[in-house]
């Protein structure tokens, strides 16, 4: 696990998304320069752009041009109190993102995502709640990660090797709850909000493994999930930007299905 987040590959990278909290949870069509993250985050100055903005509803079918993941400012970790209060305008946007998450029910969409060390990899991913997603990146990335509501595997195809989490100690549980109350449920340690996202960060604090923490950004127009970033407990972020969401799809069941002894058929070197 230590190499898997020290030295992330077009494999490990991916696994972060999920592995962040048990190994230590758009944009506009214009072409921009992505802030690239450098693999010591606390050495970046790298601000997060408003200009990579997404607007409009949920599409149910038009196709988007990928968005640029905006980088979260690292600065946003210090250290910040458990008891933390907020005022009625922060709750308010809490209240808001809590609301459009314990809404969603089946998703399909796509998504671009920025590992520690800035590698781009994109796809498509299924949501169906409670508690079952997928991931499936685009060629010749063999990764898929399947959540079939308590359990999440990641699935490499070239490797023929499938590695098991238990869903309830990934930072995806957040995304998948049917109904959840972030102030509630989870330990907000910040809320903000611009002209273009409402951002939650979510701390969790283990004692063997250290604090990992999850950053929510919605639009704070449309109400509407634009990324997620998990940042592990040695402090190194992935980030997934997400768009072309159609909540209106029916998605195949089979589709969260593991296979507990099969670790997937091996892909042909390429």
């Amino acid at each position: 696990m230590a190499e898997r987040l020290l030295f992330p590959s077009a494999r490990t990278a991916l696994a972060l998304l999920i592995a962040a909290s048990i190994g230590g949870a758009a944009a506009p069509s214009r072409a921009q320069t992505v802030p690239i993250p450098k693999p010591a985050p606390k050495g970046r100055d790298v601000q997060m752009s408003a200009s990579d903005g997404q607007k409009g509803p949920m599409t149910t079918g038009a196709t988007a041009v990928p968005p640029n993941p905006v980088i979260p400012d690292p600065r946003r970790n210090v250290p910040a109190s458990i008891f933390a209060t907020f005022d009625d305008k922060q709750k308010a946007q809490a209240a808001r993102v809590s609301n459009y998450l314990s809404s969603l029910q089946t998703v399909v969409g796509n998504f671009v995502q920025v590992g520690p060390d800035g590698t781009k990899t994109k796809g498509e991913f299924y949501i169906q709640k409670p508690g079952k997603v997928r991931f499936e990146y685009e060629p010749p990335n063999p990764i898929a990660i399947v959540a079939d509501g308590s359990m999440l595997a990641v699935r490499d195809r070239r490797l023929a090797t499938q590695e098991i989490y238990p869903l309830s100690q990934t930072p995806l549980r957040y995304l998948l709850s049917d109904r959840i109350d972030l102030l509630k449920d989870t330990n907000v340690v910040s809320v903000t909000a611009d002209d273009l996202y409402i951002s939650v960060t979510i701390e969790e604090k283990q004692l063997l493994l250290g604090t990992s923490r999850l950053l929510l950004m919605v639009g704070a127009k449309d109400g509407q999930l634009k990324q997620w970033t998990v940042t592990d407990p040695q402090g190194y972020d992935t980030t997934v930007a997400v768009y072309n969401l159609d909540t209106s799809k029916k998605v195949d069941p089979g589709l969260f299905k593991i296979d507990f002894t099969d670790h997937s058929s091996p892909m042909p070197p390429g």
